[in-house]
């Protein structure tokens, strides 16, 4: 019967085994790890947007009607805190974008009960990520809302 030893130096385990931690952390942070649904969802792609704007009951026409480049203002306004308000009370923070230029999305929203003009979902996305929107009644009298639908009074 052969018997072997070895001798194990805890210390050098121990620096190894951080090292790979700190590898593996690197990498995650490095692919962006995080929430794997948001991670996957890629909004630089059409059918994925007009799944978001579906996930909330709207539905839309599937070609934006406008698309385009806008730039985050850099500088706060009165226009852009009201605007922006909306946008944390739906989970968003546009002031994190300041001076960015984002890609505008808007789409035709075609179940919106009572419009009597034109309703449209915009949908502000920045490198594949939804950053902010909105829901917009142009008629007299249209509301500016978040994604989430409000129950209307014919439904």
């Amino acid at each position: 019967m052969l018997v072997m030893t070895t001798k194990i130096d805890w210390k050098k385990l121990a620096i190894v085994a951080a090292a790979v931690l700190l590898g593996i952390l690197g990498l995650v942070l490095l692919l962006g790890g995080g929430d794997a649904e948001a991670a996957s969802a890629n909004f630089a792609d059409n059918s994925a947007r007009v799944e978001f704007l579906q996930g909330f009951g709207w539905e839309v026409e599937t070609t934006p009607a406008q698309s385009s480049q806008v730039r985050i203002p850099s500088e706060s306004s009165e226009v852009f805190e009201r605007y922006n308000a909306l946008q944390i009370q739906q989970g968003y923070d546009l002031t994190d974008y300041a001076g960015k230029t984002v890609m505008r999305y808007v789409y035709t929203v075609t179940n919106y009960t009572g419009a009597t003009e034109a309703v449209y979902a915009t949908l502000l996305v920045y490198k594949g990520a939804i950053i902010g929107g909105d829901v917009t009644d142009t008629s007299s009298g249209g509301v500016l809302q978040g994604f989430a639908r409000k129950t209307q009074a014919s439904e």
